[in-house]
């Protein structure tokens, strides 16, 4: 059923503190009606869901999603009072990512023909603190690896613009595809970074090269397994091309 109050202003309970630091199970409460929000993670199990229906309906507009079962003390105190001031972690920028992998981070990139070529060897969102968090997540051991499909022309440009050495500490290691390399591959849909092969984080440009961008996340294995899967394709025919 469609909730009342879903605009109103929301008091932060807690999330999971056991969870992975990229993940986020979490509970709130509507202060003006009562009403509580969960976010969890998305039931996909057929059994599961089945299991569900056989007991009651789902609107068109309903989702099911899981919380731990060690959640349990913030919804009790979501029941019977909680702290009124508290702050949430707000959503993890792209440093808090990578300092949260252990062992790897993979990019995907497709850049358009009217793309400025030096983008694509800037940091990832243009922020120094991206540099440098690339850099620390290297001196640490985790392996950043990034895959650009590019046209032929753009691939010369870029490779005149990097210089040797630097990418591996401030980038992470680059391979550029061009188009017709990558013809025979099912390419994602958007830019994209797999943290641990565990997260993904898409990346929307809002209005062209130079606009701002959003983000989203999925932790499904079903789309790790997919993603990761192609450029590791992507990657290798690089290599065969370099």
């Amino acid at each position: 059923m469609t909730g009342s109050g879903a605009a109103g202003p929301v008091r932060w309970v807690g999330a999971d503190p056991r969870s992975d630091s990229n993940e986020c199970p979490a509970v709130a409460v509507m202060p003006e009606t009562g009403d509580f929000l969960f976010r969890g993670k998305t039931v996909t199990d057929l059994a599961v869901l089945t299991a569900l229906n056989q007991h009651i309906g789902k609107a068109d507009d309903e989702s099911d999603v899981w919380l731990p079962a060690r959640m349990a003390p913030l919804i009790r105190e979501a029941l019977d009072g909680y702290e009124q001031d508290r702050h949430g972690p707000g959503q993890h920028t792209f440093a808090e990512l990578l300092a949260a992998a252990r062992a790897c981070a993979i990019r995907f990139e497709v850049l358009a023909d009217d793309q400025e070529t030096g983008q694509a060897v800037r940091a990832p969102a243009g922020q120094p603190a991206d540099v440098d968090a690339i850099r620390a997540a290297a001196a640490r051991g985790v392996v950043v690896r990034r895959l650009q499909v590019v046209s032929s022309a753009q691939g010369h440009a870029l490779a005149g613009r990097q210089r040797p050495g630097s990418a591996n500490e401030t980038q992470g290691n680059i391979r550029r595809l061009s188009r017709g390399g990558a013809a025979g591959l099912l390419l994602p849909g958007a830019d994209c970074w797999v943290f641990d092969y565990r997260l993904v984080r898409w990346d929307f440009q809002e209005t062209g090269c130079t606009g701002s961008r959003r983000c989203s996340f999925s932790s499904d294995p079903r789309v790790i397994r997919d993603i990761t899967a192609v450029f590791e394709l992507a990657w290798t025919k690089a290599a065969a091309r370099e």
